[in-house]
């Protein structure tokens, strides 16, 4: 019974943090986007129309290290990160399912930490108001949150990974990211 319960509980939030990672992601394509005008824009007016640009290199990183991590957690919902797959053919699939969990948690494991610890980066820069050393000087808690953010929502989706690959009774087929999609 209980098990059902929390198999009803992690297909809602499994569901629910799909529908937040599709809209993320679409926002992540237009930073991407952006960041490619920015770099653009700068190219043209330092070279052709000599004027001087002291804010587009942080913005387009801000950008880029805002995408990268924010859309972590829907390449992790497909599988989609690097992995090495030359175990896989010659594992049974319990042991590769094994090998899949362990993976995971593992993952889990780092990226819980580095979220922690991007929090209180993101903490430590509201609080004393830190900026950039450029010009420019961009407030440090926008890379600190997104990176925070992007990183919790990774370690949800491993966490989440995790109930996925674990061993369920007998006759219950275990979801997997094609099924989800």
């Amino acid at each position: 019974m209980i098990g059902a319960k929390v198999r009803a509980v992690t297909a809602r939030l499994d569901r629910a943090l799909e529908l937040v990672n599709r809209a993320i992601v679409v926002v992540c394509m237009a930073a991407l986007v952006v960041a490619a005008g920015v770099l653009t824009w700068s190219v043209v007016a330092r070279y052709f129309l000599r004027i001087a640009t002291d804010w587009q290199d942080e913005t387009a990183a801000f950008l880029l290290v805002g995408a990268t991590f924010m859309s972590a957690a829907f390449v992790q919902a497909r599988r989609g990160h690097v992995a090495i797959e030359v175990l896989a053919p010659f594992l049974s699939p319990r042991l590769n399912r094994a090998r899949m969990f362990l993976v995971d948690a593992i993952s889990l494991w780092f990226c819980a930490f580095f979220a922690w610890k991007s929090w209180t980066l993101f903490h430590e820069a509201w609080v004393d108001g830190q900026t950039s050393n450029s010009s420019f000087a961009p407030p440090l808690w926008i890379p600190y949150s997104l990176m925070a953010t992007g990183m919790t929502l990774l370690s949800v989706e491993l966490l989440l990974g995790l109930f996925r690959t674990t061993p369920r009774p007998a006759g219950m087929p275990t979801a997997t990211a094609q099924d989800r999609q």
